[in-house]
């Protein structure tokens, strides 16, 4: 009634015809209660409303707006589709997580712009982008219920992480007497190594349970070439594929690991080779037939002193891996960007991925 104000005659018309089809109607439940004139009535109403659409509705005009409003809605329904299709294409299906024909990579890090460049430069060289999977493990992205056992009761390092001696060793350093002991408890004591990210390498067989090899990639690297012929490697039953850094002195073992402790001269060779992190092939198969986790965790617990070696991963993986690496070509991880002046350009112009593990990172304004 609010569109009749402008409309008074028509207005009164509505409410006469109204008025009197409620009278004749009254009380009646049924066509036989009704009065013989309630037939006019109800045409009349039916009259005066045909009137009544008449004056107040343009029917072309109403035509058109739900012409409009139908062709808004399918260019709304279109792009909905055309969206849902391009995230069909960005997401990766779920049964390829674990898809062992398809080539898997491990990265794990807590720094977006390192990570993508490590996984747009994987991409752009790889020679089928649509076989190449990422697992990307953050510290700000957590689902906890699919990593039970990752807890302190379980994980020595995770218990020695959260205890307090262990925070007082970080944090609370006794003052050098010199310089070089300075920059020696510094370069021990850098609080990235109480992040349970860093050690996650040490659970691939755990985090990984269906597939059968894994590419595990810092975040400092670069990838150069495509990377799918280190799966057709042969590990001849090692566990670990890695590049190993033996052409200086200070690459031995005897300069990670304390060899004055006899449960370290024991059983380790401190002229042996040591290997880098950053690009490394681990045959997961081998890694639960050989109890790799295992191995972690029992020098783990022997080192809660820090006796055994002081801190970082690579002393207890050269000790977990010991006898189980083998050593891949040296193209394929080209290490010391960012702080040796001394690396040909050739092998960086060869390298299959180059390492960023000085200071000085590509992504980095310092």
């Amino acid at each position: 009634m609010r569109d009749l104000k402008n409309k008074i005659d028509l207005l009164q018309e509505l409410q006469t015809r109204l008025k009197e089809s409620q009278r004749a109607l009254g009380d009646a439940s049924a066509d036989a209660d009704l009065p013989h004139s309630a037939s006019d009535k109800i045409r009349a109403m039916g009259q005066a409303l045909s009137k009544a659409k008449e004056q107040l509705y343009d029917c072309k005009l109403v035509s058109q707006k739900l012409r409009a409003m139908l062709q808004s809605a399918d260019v709304q329904v279109r792009s909905f589709k055309k969206q849902s299709t391009f995230l069909s294409q960005k997401f990766p299906r779920s049964e390829n997580l674990e898809n062992p024909d398809l080539y898997h990579y491990a990265l794990f890090s807590d720094n977006v712009l390192a990570a993508s460049v490590v996984v747009n430069s994987t991409v752009m060289n790889a020679k089928d982008p649509s076989k190449h999977v990422f697992h990307l493990a953050t510290i700000h992205v957590e689902n906890v219920d699919e990593f039970k056992w990752l807890n302190s009761s379980y994980c020595p390092v995770l218990r020695q992480l959260e205890s307090a001696s262990m925070k007082e060793y970080y944090f609370k350093a006794d003052h050098p007497n010199t310089l070089a002991a300075g920059s020696s408890n510094l370069k021990y004591r850098n609080p990235k190594y109480l992040s349970m990210l860093n050690h996650l390498r040490f659970y691939l067989p755990e985090v990984y349970p269906k597939l059968d090899k894994i590419l595990f990639l810092d975040d400092d690297i670069v990838v150069k070439k495509d990377l799918t012929g280190l799966w057709n490697v042969d590990l001849h039953g090692k566990v670990n594929g890695a590049v190993e850094t033996c052409g200086e002195s200070f690459h031995r073992f005897d300069k990670y690991l304390n060899f004055s402790n006899p449960h370290i001269s024991r059983n380790f060779d401190p002229n042996a080779c040591g290997w880098a992190y950053g690009m490394n092939v681990f045959d997961l198969k081998e890694c639960k037939r050989k109890d790799i986790t295992g191995i972690y965790h029992k020098w783990q617990n022997m080192n809660e002193d820090r006796a055994l070696w002081k801190l970082g991963t690579l002393p207890p993986g050269l000790i977990t891996f010991y006898n189980l690496t083998h050593s891949l070509n040296k193209s394929w991880h080209v290490l010391g960007l960012g702080y040796s002046p001394t690396i040909d350009k050739s092998e960086i112009e060869n390298a299959a991925v180059v390492h960023y593990n000085g200071n000085m990172k590509p992504y980095s304004n310092e």
